[in-house]
């Protein structure tokens, strides 16, 4: 008997070692550490619950003052946006566009403006985008594809496989234009409740205290009045597109979402 040869838990002892290495490997993150979620209280919080309050609540001289209250309450969500882009390290256009319209929300209100300018500019913003939607479409880099199309979604390179193997591309393509329509009409649904939501609530002159308030509700139900029907109709925009590749592609929903 060979005394030297080692005995059965020293030969498992390598193979051990490298399970364990393996299942390190595996717990690790490979690559870049995934990007933080954004917050959706947090969001709700900084963009409208907190502004809202403030604009409404500590606008009297007894406060903050007029001035000084519409400066703190516009401050925290342009901090929001500036925190989110450091965080994520990358530039989203949506949140500059945000920036500038409280930028010049801001500006409009300080300046004493009519406050008509600030329902105009409510309504041109979203108007834009919708704009640029319908004509992006004429482009090779339609915004449907930013939207609702990109590969941080949906597996885009197994979909135009799939597409090409059973013919179906061109179809497919139309699909995408249906789905500009719709995005570009909940933009212009968008732009109409904006002007309209503003127009109805600013009615005083900017610099007082019932001002204020009016932009503060204005914050406040630019999410139930505005965001949720805009948001309804890209969702349909969204399903209509998953029930097309569905069609299209002979793919299950599972299948072309990224985990």
């Amino acid at each position: 008997m060979n005394d030297s040869a080692p005995s059965n838990g020293e030969q498992s002892r390598p193979q051990d070692d490298n399970v364990t290495a393996r299942s390190s490997n595996l717990s690790e993150p490979s690559g870049k550490n995934p990007k933080k979620r954004e917050s959706l209280l947090g969001n709700i919080l900084l963009n409208i619950v907190i502004p809202t309050l403030i604009l409404t609540k500590l606008s009297g001289d007894e406060y903050l003052g007029t001035r000084w209250a519409l400066v703190v309450a516009l401050a925290f969500p342009l901090a929001y946006g500036l925190r989110d882009f450091l965080v994520r390290r990358e530039f989203n256009v949506f949140s500059a566009l945000g920036a500038i319209s409280i930028l010049l929300t801001g500006g409009i209100s300080l300046l004493k403006l009519d406050p008509q300018y600030i329902a105009i500019k409510e309504a041109a913003i979203p108007g834009l985008i919708g704009l640029a939607t319908l004509l992006s479409m004429k482009t090779r880099f339609p915004l449907v594809k930013t939207f609702l199309y990109n590969d941080k979604v949906l597996k885009v390179d197994l979909i135009a496989s799939r597409l090409e193997q059973h013919q179906n591309t061109a179809k497919f393509s139309q699909a995408l234009r249906n789905a500009s329509y719709l995005v570009a009409l909940s933009f212009f649904l968008s732009s109409f409740l904006n002007y309209a939501l503003a127009k109805w609530l600013l009615v005083s002159e900017p610099g007082t205290v019932a001002f204020n308030e009016e932009l503060g509700k204005m914050t406040a139900l630019s999410f139930p009045v505005i965001a949720l029907p805009a948001t309804i109709v890209m969702a349909v925009a969204l399903m209509y597109l998953f029930k097309r590749i569905k069609q299209l592609t002979q793919l299950d929903f599972e299948e072309v979402v990224n985990s």
